[in-house]
């Protein structure tokens, strides 16, 4: 579904991003693992389209998209839920949900079905669908962020440092069975995440990024069991 080919970005004059080559196979859950500064969201950030990469290939269902505009990228089935969950704080839930379905705001039967399916994953948001969002919790707002993903019924979801700040609670709910649901749902999840061992639980594969480029890659027993990474990502 999504392949990178030497992609290379800059920030600033820096080259946050060095030659990334992956894949994501359609229906797959991948995980991409890393510390802070190695370039996870730079790379995300890339592949959705808000940033263009300086050289390389990104194709997705076989189509080029390296320099796609972000809401054309949104529009053939790839959306981004962004490092630090980035709502609207002074609009409602309700709101920044419809605002995630605004490429599709012309099909309003097809919005108000993912309105119900996101409200049948996170029951709270219909229950304060009129609150405003900036008075949510900090993993009340990492669902709405998460829904709000999902209202343009994406095919591939990118999902950035979603337990960032979280309790450790909050955590193993909505890596371990929000995403979880998610994936068995049918949407093809690439994870970028710190949180290595509730990463590689629910992923089937993963990549290991170090500053700008990608060092390792296997399955994850393979990366659950490699010694670099248990010592810098998984401790004891």
């Amino acid at each position: 579904m999504l392949k990178l080919t030497s992609v290379s970005t800059l920030i600033g004059g820096f080259q946050a991003v060095r030659e990334i080559s992956l894949e994501i196979p359609q229906g797959d859950l991948v995980t991409l693992l890393g510390s802070n500064g190695a370039g996870k969201t730079t790379l995300f950030r890339t592949i959705s389209g808000v940033l263009k990469p300086f050289q390389g290939k990104i194709e997705f269902k076989g189509r080029q998209i390296q320099g796609v505009p972000a809401h054309r990228v949104v529009g053939l089935g790839l959306s981004l839920c962004p490092e630090g969950r980035q709502l609207f704080p002074q609009l409602s839930v309700y709101k920044n949900l419809t605002l995630g379905a605004y490429t599709r705001r012309k099909d309003r039967r097809g919005v108000q079905q993912s309105l119900e399916q996101v409200y049948a994953l996170f029951p709270i948001l219909q229950d304060r669908q009129k609150q405003l969002a900036g008075t949510f919790s900090g993993g009340e707002q990492q669902m709405l962020a998460i829904a709000r993903a999902l209202m343009s019924r994406p095919e591939l979801l990118l999902l950035d440092e979603p337990s960032m700040g979280l309790a450790p609670l909050v955590v193993r709910k909505i890596i371990g069975e929000v995403i979880k649901a998610i994936h068995e749902a049918g949407t093809t999840v690439f994870l970028s995440e710190q949180n290595a061992r509730m990463a590689l639980m629910i992923a089937r594969r993963g990549y290991v990024l170090e500053n700008g480029r990608i060092v390792l890659e296997g399955s994850n027993s393979e990366l659950m069991n490699n010694d670099k990474v248990k010592k810098a990502y998984i401790g004891a």
